[in-house]
């Protein structure tokens, strides 16, 4: 099988998520994305009549994220009219499934050059859902609860219940949820006074030129332990709530599956991920487009693998993702240097490294979702970038990046830093 690499990775900066709050709050989703698919034009000096596709994530695609964000956003970003493109949906996963994609084309040896990447604008996505609303017309209200059929076989839940549910069977405490909290924003406060995000990081721009975003916007670097132990829970509103009209609540289907479990709210906005817009993309080729433009590879795809769990639970399968790919990868845990696991939630991270002896100091080094923000479609290439840029910092060998996502799956990747071809 033919070596798939990595040659660049870019992104936005990430704004809040919330129209009027964030930079990036009026922009068109698909100028947003033009602008990382411009960056890796422009920073490889690409001939884009030579791009042989473009795979990228959106979650919601809804109102101006929908019509095929991947495309439109390469004409926008001024690409031939060669470089086709496609965008799926694997919900939080979307960014890691686009990219895995794209190694997968060149892999099989059917493609040369793919770029792969993600866009998510909450700020649109929350907007249209008031709109909807306004509209009358109704939300399911949670993945799957508008299928009574599928409820019946797999009762998903809200995920903050869910989390909340998964720290109760887990044992872990608010003060431990806390305390993760706090270090992602230390963590990610140290990787941006040191310019650690800088290689990889892009400014948005207007058309004029002039900057409509160059910095981070989520991270509360100088959050206190203090300030988190008074923030309220955020979800055992949710637990309460029917999940459908005269249906079960969201906490009674989880008790569906797990009737002896006591959900306790612990949960809140500093231990849960942060809503935010954004972009990334990533750029890959084959070892012959390598040799034949002498472009330098940055990493070796390794392995790649994709596992599904329990639906109620939905954020469980990071675990069982990171076992499959290194035995794909034939590797150990003491083999990788960098760990990257979204923080959709403390629980998730903190269950992952407790369950595989997980060295702190190696995972989520600059901090995660909780401090930064995930734009849902492009987180997944947002980490690859990340695991990336510190392999290289570091002089790390192996980065494993998976993430947790709706219906209780994950995917996940494991790359290899590379300096030249063999």
């Amino acid at each position: 099988m033919a070596e798939a690499y990595i040659l660049d990775a870019v992104r936005t900066p990430r704004s809040i998520g919330k129209l009027g709050k964030g930079a990036l709050s009026t922009m068109h989703p698909q100028h947003v994305a033009a602008t990382v698919l411009k960056a890796i034009k422009d920073r490889n000096d690409l001939d884009t009549a030579q791009v042989d596709d473009i795979i990228w994530g959106t979650s919601a695609q809804m109102g101006l994220q929908g019509g095929d964000l991947g495309r439109m956003a390469a004409l926008d970003a001024g690409y031939d009219v060669k470089a086709s493109g496609v965008t799926l949906d694997r919900f939080c996963g979307s960014g890691i499934t686009a990219t895995n994609l794209a190694a997968g084309q060149i892999m099989s040896g059917m493609e040369d050059l793919v770029i792969a990447g993600g866009t998510e604008m909450m700020s649109h996505v929350t907007a249209y859902g008031m709109s909807l609303r306004e509209a009358g017309v109704k939300s399911a209200g949670g993945i799957g609860t508008g299928n009574l059929r599928l409820q019946e076989k797999h009762p998903q839940t809200n995920q903050g219940v869910a989390a909340d549910a998964i720290a109760a069977i887990e044992g872990i405490t608010r003060e431990e949820l806390d305390a993760f909290g706090l270090e992602s924003q230390r963590r990610a406060g140290v990787a941006m006074r040191e310019g650690r995000f800088d290689k990889s990081t892009v400014p948005v721009l207007a058309d004029d030129g002039s900057v409509i975003l160059d910095h981070e916007e989520y991270p509360r670097p100088d959050t206190t332990l203090e300030q988190l132990s008074q923030l309220k829970p955020a979800f055992g509103m949710f637990a309460d709530m029917p999940s459908r009209q005269d249906g079960p609540t969201f906490g009674e289907l989880v008790k569906q599956r797990y009737p002896d479990v006591d959900i306790v709210p612990l949960h809140h906005a500093g231990t849960s991920s942060g809503v935010v817009d954004g972009a990334a993309a990533i750029l890959l080729a084959s070892e012959d487009y390598i040799k034949r433009t002498g472009a330098k590879p940055r990493a070796r795809v390794v392995a790649m693998a994709n596992i599904g769990d329990d639906p109620t639970l939905m954020l469980n399968a990071p675990v069982p993702a990171a076992r499959k790919v290194l035995a794909k990868a034939g590797l150990s845990i003491g083999d990788i240097d960098v760990w990257e696991v979204n923080e959709a939630f403390a629980v998730v991270v903190e269950k992952f490294i407790r369950d595989l002896g997980i060295d702190r100091a190696k995972i989520n080094i600059n901090g995660g979702s909780i401090a930064l923000g995930h734009p849902i479609g492009a987180t997944g290439a947002v980490l690859i970038g990340t695991a990336l840029d510190e392999l290289e910092r570091s002089g790390g060998r192996y980065a494993l990046i998976t993430m947790c996502a709706a219906g209780g799956m994950a995917p996940a990747i494991i790359i290899e830093r590379v300096q030249a071809l063999p």
